[in-house]
């Protein structure tokens, strides 16, 4: 007679490992708002974290490859009245964030290739329609420009980035919304409210299919989409203890799993990695991740193991796939934020011995390309997501994995100009000509040299004037990561030229004062042998030989 006792999968043995501190990011003034929010977004180019801001709201965005301590004065993206209260990077343009403020405004920024030169407080657009704090961001998976917000005011909208209009308004909603989203196509919405009810809407439609109450606490609840459209669900208990479910979008109301985890008070952010079916649970305040798998077989969620680290984490962004490193079998990748200014980066490793690409770990991932434009949405079409095969479309970058296509710098170029349209032309001809009168002479090109990366992909015809060394626009594309690291290098030499330049001044300054107070002795003992007043306007008015 046999019979199995342990359940057969190829995610059984996954295991987390944190990087060295030397390959994390140190010294990050991280926000201290009390919104429940993950405070931190990653894609395959950038880190963006929010960070304290006085006089408004800021977030930081860093490349990749500059880990370590970050200087107190790195450049930030500061626009907001208010405090940041949720950042989204775009899934289809790795350039292109969206943040959420209490000053009532989205805005959408463009951050260039190699990260910011300077602080950069103009975005691309202000989308401006509620009336109270705006408190999450979504991008939509498959329409391109297409995001939601969500505010305060309980109100839900959906722009059309291209174009700054409002596409869609949902008000369907008693109370505070505490999150969204969307299905594996982009044709449902999912929601959790105060009134402790989770929804389903057809945005289009504008009409609320089907409702439950989702967890009887009073606290936040969390709900997101699996990719065959069950719903899990994140809460709390009557008694004020963590749980999960699991159900049906048919019936809500009865779930079909539902475990406690423990009695924490911190709100847990489910994270779903539709290609292996892997939630990781990672509440805030909490110095752990748990992390479980979804199969077609009972109990349905499957625990498998937890990540445990000393420090709790006060926030967490989880990489897309495309930027996981299929070399050492990655997974999954965390970016764990905690209160004394460390991002910890976390690798989900299954372990194999084979250094080949493992095509049962890796199946087809989502791509950054669009499925359809905001006009085919909104007229009521729906399409799958684009996907991409990790093993032919990738190349290795820092350890990690990113769209290894030529023309995808053209591609995102076409992008970024949708965005902008021809608003943000004429505010950077404005920009230039505000900056030229300054030097009198053409030679602005040298203090503008570390810009050159983010002026690129906007104004071509801009860059051929000013940076004769590329001589071909396609041979940019290619030379493009050494580019960035001869400028990061020169904006690296600059900020320690003017830090030399201002202790030489200041020492000049103190000599300087320091000669005039020897020299003023001599100068003042014939003053008693003068017929006038010693009070002379300047020491230097009266040569010593004059009485």
């Amino acid at each position: 007679m046999s019979f199995r006792v342990v359940r057969s999968s190829k995610f059984r043995h996954v295991y987390g490992q944190a990087l060295k501190r030397e390959q994390c990011y140190e010294g990050i003034r991280v926000s201290k708002s009390s919104w429940d929010s993950t405070f931190c977004a990653v894609n395959p180019k950038f880190l963006a974290i929010i960070v304290e801001s006085a006089g408004g709201g800021a977030f930081i965005v860093l490349p990749h490859n500059k880990v370590g301590r970050i200087p107190a004065d790195h450049p930030l993206v500061g626009g907001h009245k208010g405090p940041v209260l949720d950042i989204a990077w775009c899934p289809h343009n790795d350039n292109v964030i969206a943040s959420g403020s209490e000053d009532c405004v989205v805005k959408v920024w463009q951050i260039p290739d190699g990260g910011l030169s300077r602080t950069l407080t103009d975005p691309v657009v202000d989308l401006v329609y509620h009336q109270r704090r705006v408190g999450l961001v979504l991008w939509h998976p498959t329409a391109q420009n297409v995001l939601l917000t969500a505010g305060s005011d309980n109100q839900i909208a959906i722009w059309n980035v291209g174009t700054g209009e409002v596409l869609i308004t949902l008000d369907c909603h008693p109370d505070l919304i505490y999150s969204a989203c969307w299905n594996w196509t982009g044709s449902k919405l999912l929601t959790t409210c105060r009134d402790k009810k989770i929804r389903i809407i057809d945005p289009r439609k504008g009409e609320v299919e089907s409702e439950a109450i989702a967890h009887e606490g009073s606290k936040a609840s969390r709900a997101i989409f699996l990719k065959h459209g069950l719903v899990f669900t994140t809460g709390f208990s009557r008694m004020s203890e963590r749980q999960y479910t699991l159900r049906t979008p048919d019936a809500l109301n009865e779930p079909i799993v539902t475990v406690e985890i423990d009695t924490s008070n911190g709100v847990m952010f489910p994270l779903y990695d539709p290609d292996t079916n892997l939630i990781y649970l990672c509440g805030k305040g909490d110095s752990v991740i748990r992390y479980f798998e979804v199969t077609p077989e009972p109990p349905f969620v499957h625990y498998i193991n937890t990540f445990q680290t000393p420090d709790p984490q006060r926030g967490i962004g989880m990489m897309p796939k495309r930027g996981c490193d299929v070399a050492t079998c990655e997974i999954d990748k965390f970016y764990r934020l905690n209160n004394s200014g460390l991002c910890q980066v976390v690798s989900m490793t299954v372990p194999r011995k084979s250094e080949l690409f493992q095509e049962d770990l890796y199946p087809d991932t989502l791509s950054d390309e669009a499925s359809l434009t905001a006009d085919e949405w909104i007229a009521g079409e729906d399409a799958e997501p684009c996907t991409m095969s990790l093993k032919e479309r990738a190349l290795v970058v820092q350890g990690g994995y990113v769209s290894g296509r030529a023309a995808q710098q053209l591609h995102v170029t076409k992008k970024t100009n949708a965005l902008a349209a021809a608003k943000d032309k004429h505010r950077d001809k404005d920009k230039d000509k505000d900056r030229s009168p300054t030097p009198a002479t053409p030679p602005p090109a040298a203090p503008v040299a570390p810009a050159v990366v983010s002026i690129l992909p906007l104004d071509r015809d801009e860059d051929e004037d000013r940076s004769p060394t590329p001589a071909t626009p396609p041979s940019a594309a290619p030379v493009a990561p050494a580019v960035e690291k001869q400028l990061s290098d020169l904006v690296d030499e600059i900020r320690k030229l003017k830090s030399v330049i201002v202790k030489q001044e200041n020492r000049i300054r103190a000599l300087e004062a320091a000669v005039k107070v020897v020299v003023s002795p001599p100068a003042a003992s014939p003053q008693p042998v003068a017929p006038e007043p010693p009070n002379h306007d300047t020491p230097d008015s009266m040569a010593p030989d004059e009485v």
